[in-house]
């Protein structure tokens, strides 16, 4: 049962522990997801922030063997956006080790870790089941690294802006020439087409393109944001969906695919029915609270301590709900029979309503709901959620480990495959780097090789620094400004 978010239990005394202990969870709990849906697909991500990390958690949670591609040094941009932050191991070395070829081979020896600062609350919910490993793509011998990768690789994962994939010959042209079976995903804000397709995604940019924003906040005031990543998780969710489609075809076909992703489209799929309504001949929408603009009585209501939702979604449903409150006559109304009769008088029978439910507490009214059959919920804040029975009961918030021990909570995933997900395993986010001389000898880098792409700079191992400076150099990889997708 999930308890709350739980404090490190210590930091490890060494990049080489932290790194044993990360692999060792890590292999732990690969070896219980083998016969996960997509236990054999290995997918390469180089995309940062949020929308691409949830689509590639979401592939991993499903058995998918996901390999993080990251910035040299600092990692994914999200490892720093906090706090809040969860201690434990934060991921990051300092200057004082080295990596350099000797008379008797590759030499690779570790440096001391920063103080630890834990790592971002942010980052922590989007990067669960992947191994970590860094790569200077913006190098000629990072990006062969990185190649090398995607010859073994079923899905290639990116958010970078379209010219900078050209840039770097990353783009889908060039990678789908060179592995024709490779599905590759593509994640930003406006699509690869269109006017607008250089420009950069911000989940709040894509919010209020769509209409969004629009139709959000209360009744009589201006437009307001969702206050959540929501672009960037549903465009994460349709990007998962979108290659599971891709690689049934490729089952059949042996050809791989072009995934292409934007955060302004996920948002618009969320609006249609507002657009399908507008298109219909409703009046431009405008916001309306808590209140549905098509379904009388779709809303939310004060009580005498706290406010509750009631969702009487048909006729027969708002002939249960006025029994329920004693509001017999409303029920009896041939006007009001109809849900375009209560749309033409909502005002009144919302005045009925609220004036009704103002006179108990919520427990009273939602039990009398309950028992009426009536849809209706309290409006609970995140406390009262992670303590609701419900969502304990099906382990929608669990506890994943942390890299450098310690444990904390995380929303999992949204779905069931299967009879039941107690025997489900996760690993829990890596630490930065953690996988790096594992992945590169599964592809068949040496000893030797290895130690040489440390030296220059194109890989990062924990604990090592590169040529001309220390374990905290950025090596130019693209950043946010280049087209990666943030969530505000």
């Amino acid at each position: 049962m999930y308890q709350g978010v739980h404090r490190g239990r210590g930091h490890s005394q060494g990049r080489h522990l932290a790194v044993g202990i990360a692999q060792l969870i890590m292999t732990r709990a690969l070896s219980r997801r083998e016969d996960g849906p997509l236990s054999r697909v290995r997918v390469v991500d180089i995309s940062g922030s949020y929308a691409g990390p949830t689509a590639t958690m979401y592939m991993g949670d499903l058995g998918a063997d996901v390999i993080k591609v990251e910035r040299p040094g600092s990692g994914d941009d999200t490892r720093h956006w906090g706090p809040p932050f969860v201690l434990g191991d934060p991921g990051g070395c300092v200057a004082g080790g080295s990596a350099s070829m000797g008379d008797d081979g590759p030499a690779i020896t570790a440096g001391s870790c920063s103080p630890a600062k834990g790592e971002s609350a942010w980052f922590l919910s989007a990067n669960r089941n992947k191994r970590s490993v860094c790569i200077d793509i913006s190098a000629p011998e990072g990006r062969a690294v990185l190649l090398r990768l995607l010859g073994r690789a079923d899905v290639f994962v990116e958010n970078l802006n379209p010219s900078k994939l050209e840039q770097l010959q990353l783009d889908p042209g060039t990678l789908r020439t060179l592995y024709p079976g490779l599905v590759y995903c593509a994640i930003s804000g406006f699509g690869l087409t269109g006017p607008d397709s250089d420009l950069p995604g911000y989940d709040m940019i894509a919010q209020a393109r769509s209409g969004l924003m629009s139709v959000t906040g209360a009744e009589g005031g201006p437009p307001e944001r969702v206050s959540t990543a929501l672009s960037d998780v549903v465009a994460g969710m349709a990007a998962v969906m979108a290659v599971l489609a891709a690689l049934r075809r490729r089952d059949r076909t042996g050809e791989g695919d072009l995934v292409d992703i934007s955060l302004l489209e996920a948002d618009l799929a969320l609006m249609a029915p507002r657009v399908a309504s507008y298109l219909a001949g409703e009046p431009e929408p405008r916001p309306t609270g808590a209140t549905d603009s098509v379904i009388a009585v779709y809303q939310r209501f004060e009580t005498a301590d706290r406010p509750i939702v009631v969702a009487a979604g048909n006729d027969r449903l708002w002939e249960r709900l006025c029994v329920a409150v004693g509001l017999e006559g409303l029920a009896s109304r041939p006007d009001l029979a109809s849900n375009a009769g209560r749309r033409e008088k909502r005002r009144e029978i919302v005045t009925a309503l609220s004036e009704r439910f103002a006179g108990k507490g919520a427990s009273q009214w939602l039990e009398r709901l309950e028992a009426a059959g009536v849809p209706s919920a309290p409006v609970q804040s995140l406390s009262d959620v992670l303590s609701d029975p419900q969502v304990i009961a099906r382990g929608a918030v669990g506890e994943l480990e942390l890299p450098g021990g310690g444990t904390f909570g995380a929303v999992m995933q949204p779905w069931r495959v299967g009879i039941d997900r107690a025997g489900a395993a996760h690993a829990g986010p890596p630490a930065l780097g953690a996988h790096g001389e594992a992945v590169l000898e599964e592809h068949g880098f040496s000893a030797r090789e290895i130690a040489a792409l440390a030296g220059s700079g194109a890989v990062w191992i924990p604990g090592t620094v590169v040529a001309g400076g220390d374990a905290g150099d950025e090596a130019g990889r693209a950043g946010p400004e280049d087209g990666e997708q943030l969530p505000s």
